[in-house]
């Protein structure tokens, strides 16, 4: 279990086409707020543009994700891709057309390409051996967390520095680039292009009835993620309630970033102790314990120190969701499980920004950050009695609990090989 396993040509082309598919989603609402912003009423526009972006992926992710078939995924992850660069393109091409166009070009951008997430993540781990899945998926989180940390610079930079426009057309270019890179790696992942047995075997059960059981996994990701949404949202109001230039938010939140990318990175150094869920609820409790103290105290050193270890908690209590994950589904359905992860996540943001935004009406912004960790520790808690309800219930003791063992411990590569086999993976590997 070491990252050598993860160190091949695949596995370099793969992040170089995610970059190309994920980098435009980080670039997409703030590049959406300067490209109107000097139209009358043009922050309004902005912000209703990134929302009506936000719904698209919200909505784009299950429903396009659900229709992912292993023997069919480049043309698939292709053809939404593809549509998301003409989305992007028509934006920064007209960026003058009548706001219903614009947010047409913008659900179109958010939507087409949702389920690339979901793709790309299930395409990465049948590239590399089963051992090494939560280095894979390290390796994933530590390129999302450098995307993210470039991406507000980029868009502010090119908008300011160039045209408005620009960071939409390069948002488009980078996506036709995911499109061509997607033709270095495997077409499909499964060598027959059929996946496995293992979601038929559950006495016939339907794909939404597959997806629909992992909902404890799905509760905690969007949790993990409300954290990340409310530090980002109410940063710049806290920094100004503390008497701090709210210029320094950007710096702070690259700082979490980075510290997303070192968790990241530190989780996939080791095999750690205990059940997933048990981790999760370990890494989410001290996440929002690093917000609570960033939302309470009034050094600004302080601040950064506490977004700075939240983010290496936060990411490391996401991959504990991902891995969760892909124990409790069978692997011809990961690809849409991960999709409905993101819509999740996406809904988890969203519903966090509205809460901040509604409570900043009436209270500080240390007590509106305070009322989101609340929300995320009640939700944590409902995922994990999900979670232990649903263990309860399966015959082995927990879904996938083979597989729970050998990515838990050293050495155990061999008895989850033989458990996958056993289920007739036609790879062998997932």
């Amino acid at each position: 279990m070491t990252y050598r396993d993860v160190a091949t040509r695949q596995v370099l082309i793969w992040c170089c086409t995610a970059v190309g598919a994920r980098m435009p989603v980080a670039m997409a609402p703030l590049a959406l707020v300067f490209l109107v912003r000097e139209r009358p009423g043009g922050y309004t526009l902005g912000a209703i543009l990134a929302a009506a972006y936000v719904v698209g992926e919200i909505v784009g992710a299950p429903v396009l994700g659900m229709r992912l078939r292993p023997g069919r995924a480049r043309v698939q992850l292709a053809v939404g891709l593809a549509a998301g660069a003409v989305g992007f393109a028509g934006l920064g091409a007209f960026p003058a057309a009548h706001p219903a166009v614009l947010g047409g070009f913008a659900v179109v951008a958010g939507a087409a390409p949702a389920a690339a997430t979901g793709g790309l993540r299930t395409l990465l781990t049948a590239l590399v051996p089963v051992r090494a899945a939560a280095q894979a998926l390290s390796v994933e989180s530590m390129l999302t967390a450098g995307v993210w940390a470039v991406s507000p610079a980029a868009v502010a930079g090119l908008a300011l520095g160039a045209a408005p426009r620009v960071p939409l057309l390069l948002a488009a270019a980078l996506m036709a680039w995911s499109v061509a890179g997607l033709w270095l790696l495997p077409a499909a992942w499964g060598e027959d292009g059929t996946g496995d047995a293992r979601g038929e075997d559950r006495a016939g059960a339907s794909p939404l009835r597959v997806l629909t059981g992992a909902w404890p996994v799905y509760v905690t990701g969007a949790a993990s993620l409300t954290l990340l949404g409310l530090a980002e949202l109410v940063l710049p109001a806290l920094l100004e309630q503390r008497g701090v230039g709210v210029g320094w938010s950007g710096p702070l939140l690259t700082g979490m970033a980075v510290g997303g990318g070192l968790g990241a990175f530190a989780y996939g150094l080791r095999a750690w102790p205990g059940r997933l869920r048990t981790r999760s609820v370990v890494l989410m409790a001290g996440t929002s314990v690093c917000v609570t103290v960033a939302a309470l105290t009034p050094d600004p050193v302080g601040i950064a120190a506490a977004l700075a270890v939240g983010g290496v908690l936060q990411s490391a209590a996401m991959l504990t969701r991902n891995l969760s994950l892909r124990e409790a589904l069978p692997p011809h359905a990961l690809a849409a499980g991960y999709s409905v992860m993101y819509a999740a996540a996406g809904a988890g943001y969203a519903a966090t920004g509205s809460l901040a935004g509604a409570l900043l009406k009436a209270v500080p912004p240390s007590t509106a950050i305070l009322a989101g960790v609340g929300v995320t520790l009640l939700l944590t808690a409902v995922g994990w009695w999900g979670e232990v309800r649903t263990a309860g219930r399966s015959p082995q003791g927990g879904v996938g609990s083979a597989a729970t063992t050998a990515l838990a411990a050293p050495g155990a590569e061999s008895a989850e090989g033989a458990a996958i086999r056993g289920r007739r993976d036609p790879e062998g590997r997932l």
